[in-house]
């Protein structure tokens, strides 16, 4: 078969091989990822697509639902039941590694507790790829779902101006919700920076940037849940850390000096951030102005009555820590 030909069986579904392959992982997520799932089976495209599915030993019934769902459309769903749970991250990028050896040309992401709301989503950003080839990433709007079942406008992302380009991208983080994300299957390996970063999609965006321009669409096509996910449940602490650990992942990756500078700057501030919210949290249980270590001067002082002072002391510690 000439290339020509095998170009257009892919574009119109004459060949098994898809022509977008759609990431998803779940854990836990029994009362969203039918919805989530079904979504993807109701797109309406000219060429073949296939869902890859990372199922992380949920405790619930997730794992069901999603035998079920692979049950029931067959070649439509890779479903991949992980035997212990590798969290999220590890989870993530072992189906990011499925769909880019699927030989799919175009990777869509959506993961368990989303969903998609137009039919038409990966038509329209596929045709908008296809038309465009110095773009290598194609993002939309999104509604916001709250926990008391509100659906509002996107308050978390603003997209800045000049959003096209890996330097905006740099400089003000990631503007792009996971659900509706669209780009091509161009990374062959992962570098080991992003196998050790907690976080993948910003610095998959970062990657892909490197190889083209991102394309923003004003159309709301996919729901995100805010306050489900991992990221939406992590203390600021943990947050911080996280982000530190994603921004000297990111410094180790980048080439270009300027990027560079402009990622160590982040991290700083961020490092920054962290120091002050450890401090602000913890600063009574410094040893400076610690309670204990204020007592026992007086103990010093007050020899006479030691029992008396340490029984203080004690139920002041417990008070503390109770906290």
């Amino acid at each position: 078969m000439d290339l020509e030909k095998q170009d257009l069986d892919m574009q119109f579904g004459n060949n098994k091989t898809p022509l977008v392959a759609i990431w998803m992982v779940t854990y836990n997520h029994e009362v969203f990822v039918e919805q989530a799932i079904e979504s993807v089976m109701i797109q309406e495209t000219k060429f073949e697509y296939k869902l890859y599915i990372g199922e992380d030993c949920s405790t619930d019934n997730t794992r069901e639902i999603c035998k079920r769902l692979k049950e029931k459309y067959p070649n439509k769903i890779e479903l991949f039941l992980n035997e212990k749970n590798l969290g999220g991250s590890l989870n993530g990028k072992q189906i990011y590694k499925m769909c880019f050896e699927s030989g799919a040309k175009n990777i869509a992401l959506l993961e368990g507790d989303d969903y998609w709301t137009d039919p038409l989503k990966l038509q329209k950003q596929v045709d908008f790829l296809e038309a465009n080839p110095d773009y290598v990433l194609c993002f939309h709007q999104v509604s916001i779902l709250k926990t008391n079942g509100e659906i509002v406008d996107d308050f978390i992302t603003k997209v800045p101006e000049n959003y096209e380009t890996i330097e905006t991208l740099a400089r003000f983080g990631n503007y792009i919700h996971t659900p509706s994300v669209v780009f091509r299957n161009i990374i062959k390996e992962f570098p080991f920076e992003f196998e050790l970063s907690p976080i993948g999609d910003y610095f998959l965006y970062m990657m892909l940037a490197e190889h083209g321009k991102l394309k923003y669409l004003e159309e709301k096509m996919a729901v995100y849940r805010y306050g489900v996910g991992i990221l939406s449940r992590m203390n600021k602490l943990t947050s911080t850390n996280s982000n530190i650990t994603l921004y000297t992942c990111m410094a180790s990756y980048l080439k270009d000096e300027k990027l560079k500078k402009i990622i160590f700057d982040r991290q700083i501030s961020v490092s920054t951030m962290l120091y002050n919210m450890v401090h602000d949290e913890y600063k009574n249980y410094f040893v400076s102005d610690h309670y204990f270590f204020l007592r026992l001067k007086t103990v010093i002082l007050h020899y006479k009555e030691p029992k008396k002072i340490i029984k203080k002391i004690r139920m002041k510690i417990i008070n503390i820590l109770g906290r």
